[in-house]
């Protein structure tokens, strides 16, 4: 029985990007789609269901941050974005909107197949040991399903991305201990430390889950900032256990 293969949209203006890619990225196991522009991309996603978009900033019609917003609004599709700009600020735009991770143009295909390769691994990550065999956590009124990979605030379903859900999850898992950027960069976006990786896309992260959870995000409760190292989830008491 043949495997199923993982379809990506390749989202480039450059018609020599896009050869490139579907090239390389077809030789390596993946299906590959592409569109040329930012409308053609939106067209594309919902004609194809791919599994993982590669997102170029700079296109016409439409640029990559509007076409990140549109896919946000119903999808957590895991979305890499390709950045020319040189101001980091701009790249963290991207991330602000939803996007897993990016790549900074030009760039080594293999850099951005590894990405690919990282970005769509957390679907196989092994829930972290704090986390009980029913693979539910509940914390006030939040309701963590870790099978699922969903998260609810009450009876509302809050809609997080893949990345989203793995940062959680690691936090959750290990609730009450702090994670230093860099273990956090390791163990959710495949970073080794000896790569040299701007920490702000952990930061934004961080910020998203929070306005998505807490109930306050100004004044967190759930997701803590351990002053010096990182960041920690507020310890979670189990029924039973002495606080």
């Amino acid at each position: 029985m043949e495997s199923h293969k993982e379809k990506i949209l390749v989202v480039d203006d450059e018609a020599s990007i896009r050869r490139i890619l579907e090239t390389r990225l077809s030789m390596i196991g993946y299906e590959v789609v592409t569109a040329a522009d930012g409308e053609e991309a939106i067209s594309m996603f919902h004609q194809e269901a791919p599994d993982l978009v590669v997102l170029d900033v700079m296109m016409p019609k439409l640029d990559g941050y509007g076409v990140c917003q549109e896919l946000r609004k119903e999808s957590d599709i895991p979305i890499i974005m390709l950045t020319a700009l040189g101001d980091v600020a701009d790249r963290i735009t991207g991330l602000e909107l939803g996007a897993d991770d990016y790549v900074v143009k030009p760039f080594s295909p293999k850099e951005l197949e590894a990405r690919i390769r990282s970005v769509l691994r957390r679907f196989e990550r092994n829930g972290s040991s704090g986390i009980p065999s029913s693979g539910v956590i509940h914390v006030g009124n939040i309701r963590i399903d870790t099978n699922k990979r969903q998260v609810y605030k009450g009876d509302e379903r809050i809609r997080l991305t893949g990345m989203e859900f793995s940062l959680l999850e690691l936090l959750v898992g290990k609730s009450g201990d702090a994670f230093s950027r860099s273990d956090i960069l390791q163990e959710v976006w495949g970073y080794t430390p000896e790569r040299h990786v701007d920490t702000r896309v952990v930061d934004v992260h961080i910020s998203r889950l929070r306005a998505k959870l807490e109930e306050d995000p100004s004044n967190p409760e759930l997701i803590l900032t351990a002053r010096g190292t990182g960041y920690l989830f507020q310890r979670i008491i189990e029924p039973g256990e002495d606080a």
